[in-house]
């Protein structure tokens, strides 16, 4: 079990959640009576476009904080 313990570590465990939700919602999974993973992300974030580009903009902010490259 992993423990996360630092402001940072919780952010981006919040970060992951939500692509995970907005990959379910792209497949058409909505979730009802809560906001939905796109409209959180554009507002937290300030992401622009359709849920297909709000993905690859948060792909792409995952591989920068990961230090991942293509």
């Amino acid at each position: 079990m992993t423990i996360l313990s630092t402001p940072d570590q919780i952010a981006a465990a919040r970060l992951l959640t939500l692509r995970a939700m907005l990959v379910l919602e792209c497949k058409g999974m909505t979730r009802s009576r809560a906001p939905s993973a796109y409209s959180i992300l554009k507002r937290d974030y300030n992401l622009k476009g359709s849920r297909e580009n709000v993905l690859k903009q948060l792909d792409a902010m995952r591989a920068e904080i990961l230090g991942e490259s293509k």
